[in-house]
């Protein structure tokens, strides 16, 4: 009995360990299977994907117009050609920054390009790097892994005594 809990506890801690210095985080958008608001990570088929960079950061962006929305869940770097991105990029979600000057100077009738993305009305960036795969949440919290291991190792103890 004891050699199974010793060697569940170490599986447990083996899961907890990172291998690499980058984040894994999910990248899919709302027209994916299981990528919508109510998230099934079986349902698009993989476990996410490393970032490209060391230091980045999982990122989920909501934008919605007239009962429409639009999920993409991706790494900040991969997302760097947008222009409203919140300067503030901590742990958290907030609105997307407004940028004045986008499309000045482009003149052309064809709405459907979007060209001073104002198509949606609400968009919101949801920010998380303190676990890998965070943006796959609804609302991005801390991890369900660590609370299970709370718990495992509670009920380890308790099997002990």
């Amino acid at each position: 009995m004891q050699t199974y809990v010793q060697v569940t506890v170490l599986l447990l801690l083996a899961a907890l360990i990172h291998e690499g210095a980058a984040i894994w985080c999910y990248r899919c958008t709302s027209a994916t299977p299981g990528c919508a608001d109510h998230f099934n990570w079986r349902g698009i088929g993989f476990l996410g994907e490393q970032c490209p960079e060391s230091n980045d950061v999982c990122v989920k962006v909501t934008e919605r117009r007239e009962g429409r929305e639009t999920i993409t869940r991706d790494c900040l770097s991969a997302l760097s050609f947008r222009t409203d991105i919140p300067a503030d990029k901590y742990e958290g979600c907030r609105p997307a920054a407004k940028d004045v000057r986008l499309a000045h100077y482009v003149n052309h009738t064809i709405k459907e390009h979007d060209v001073k993305r104002d198509y949606f009305t609400d968009t919101t960036f949801c920010f998380c790097f303190l676990d890998h795969r965070c943006n796959g949440a609804g609302a991005l919290k801390s991890s369900t892994l660590a609370a299970g291991a709370v718990v495992l190792l509670l009920l380890t103890k308790m099997c002990l005594l």
